[in-house]
């Protein structure tokens, strides 16, 4: 993929999508759009589109933010050492732009891989199955 610019960025996304994809800026709890959607389809990454979740591994982690138990794909999310705001955490990034996407958490014993990617909605967008499968033809 071809790395895209800052003003590409603020061009395409929202302000607050760019406080939070770009500056690492995280949403208000229990405020995202994507926080109670129980459709099917797969969670992208909201700067560049790049499939990161599928909604058969969301659930309701009660933390006030979309929670998922695994990625896409290995090679959809890369994780990094955040040691901000005095706490050591595993930040989640788009593994395609870079782009800031929220949390791992391994406190989640009820789900498969006992992982929680605590996403911010802004940094998503959500396309429902049918969409989804249109999108990919389209490529």
């Amino acid at each position: 993929m071809t790395e895209l610019t800052d003003k590409h960025f603020k061009k395409k996304l929202t302000p607050e999508q760019y406080k939070i994809l770009r500056q690492k800026a995280t949403e208000a709890p229990f405020s995202g759009k994507l926080l109670n959607n129980k459709e099917s389809g797969m969670y992208v990454c909201g700067a560049c589109g790049v499939d990161l979740f599928n909604s058969a591994s969301k659930f309701d982690s009660g933390s006030g933010w979309p929670s998922f138990y695994e990625v896409a794909s290995n090679d959809a999310v890369k994780l990094k050492e955040d040691i901000s705001h005095g706490m050591h955490r595993a930040e989640a990034t788009c593994s395609s732009c870079g782009s800031h996407l929220g949390h791992v958490f391994d406190d989640a014993p009820a789900t498969p891989t006992g992982q929680r990617y605590c996403i911010n909605s802004a940094a998503l967008e959500f396309l429902k199955e049918k969409e989804e499968n249109i999108n990919k033809k389209e490529k």
